[in-house]
């Protein structure tokens, strides 16, 4: 007779449960986007802009790395057209990346930045970079892409080497892409 209650209190605490990880899993989206903006993982610091500080600290350099990553699903050619800049911060640089299309579709890819280390993330701004839009390219086409970015000079300086990788996505399929909606473009999204 007392397995009842036993039976009882078990099914509570399963429901409870089921409940706060229901909770916990509704709550992680905004917690990783939290976390993401704060460290720069994932691409989710999109510092738009120059830094507020226009000055050059020509006294050091800060060697800039460039990586691409296409996922499995991504048939695109991609990678940066020099693989590392060295670069004094405040100083304005321009670099390009390099992309094609080999399949026989017209195809819509989105580039995803990641800042390593999490610590340098604020400080390496994008004034213009192919990340901020969608990249259209036609079955066969190939484009140079253009990253436009400064080096905030309150770098904190134990910080000699920014690692900016990019992984590059096809979107093609997303509700949001059709063909028609970005038509006017014959190449990359304007910069």
């Amino acid at each position: 007779m007392q397995a009842k209650p036993t039976t009882n209190r078990l099914v509570i605490r399963l429901l409870a449960g089921a409940v706060f990880m229901f909770g916990f899993c509704f709550a992680l989206v905004p917690l990783y986007d939290v976390f993401c903006d704060i460290t720069g993982l994932n691409g989710k610091n999109f510092n738009r802009g120059p830094a507020a500080d226009t000055r050059v600290d020509s006294s050091r350099t800060v060697k800039i790395q460039f990586v691409t990553v296409n996922p499995s699903d991504m048939p695109w050619e991609f990678r940066p057209t020099v693989r590392d800049l060295r670069v004094f911060p405040g100083e304005d640089k321009v670099t390009s990346f390099y992309a094609a299309n080999p399949t026989g579709n017209w195809m819509v890819a989105q580039a995803v930045p990641s800042v390593t280390p999490f610590e340098a993330a604020p400080y390496l701004n994008k004034i213009n970079c192919f990340c901020f839009d969608r990249q259209p390219l036609e079955a066969g086409s190939d484009v140079e892409m253009p990253l436009v970015f400064v080096v905030d000079p309150d770098l904190p300086e134990h910080i000699s080497t920014i690692t900016l990788s990019y992984a590059l996505y096809d979107i093609t399929g997303s509700a949001e892409v059709s063909k028609n909606s970005t038509s006017d473009d014959k190449g990359p999204a304007s910069l």
